[in-house]
């Protein structure tokens, strides 16, 4: 879970100087953090998924090399057909 640092206060603070009654304040400042803590907590990638994709990038890698290896197998096979 990430977090980050909002003062909820000085943003409360802030909508009251611009009108907003005390508790309208308070309630759109805690709004507010709710939403950012959701926001990172669905789009910001953690160490397990930078690790997770690694992995996986890893492996595809490995499937591709495999997939290559064959299929100049495969050429200079037909090829050596060709000729003798």
């Amino acid at each position: 879970m990430s977090s980050i640092t909002f003062d909820t206060l000085k943003f409360a603070n802030r909508l009251k100087s611009a009108g907003m009654s005390d508790a309208q304040a308070q309630a759109f400042a805690e709004a507010q953090k709710d939403v950012f803590a959701e926001a990172l907590d669905t789009t910001l990638a953690t160490k397990v998924d930078v690790a997770r994709l690694e992995a996986k990038l890893d492996h595809e890698a490995s499937l591709l090399k495999w997939m290559v290896g064959v299929l100049l197998a495969v050429a200079i096979a037909n090829f050596a057909k060709q000729f003798f």
